[in-house]
């Protein structure tokens, strides 16, 4: 669940950038800010789910039985 919800929450700010850009407001300092704070926000939303989602692939790996080698 925290996986689906940081994707989620990591699309959002990058749709305050798209609506900042198509308002013209980004050539000001305040769009500049904004575009940064909400980049960075994406980041960090974006790395939680690449390790919630690494972390959840290295627990299935764990708990698969392991692969016997042919003699």
């Amino acid at each position: 669940m925290m996986l689906v919800l940081s994707i989620v929450l990591g699309v959002v700010p990058l749709l305050g950038i798209a609506w900042t850009v198509a308002s013209g407001t980004i050539t000001t300092v305040d769009g500049l800010f904004m575009s940064l704070i909400l980049l960075t926000l994406s980041g960090i939303l974006f790395l939680n789910a690449f390790l919630e989602l690494r972390n959840w692939k290295l627990a299935k790996q764990k708990s698969a039985p392991p692969a016997q080698k042919p003699s």
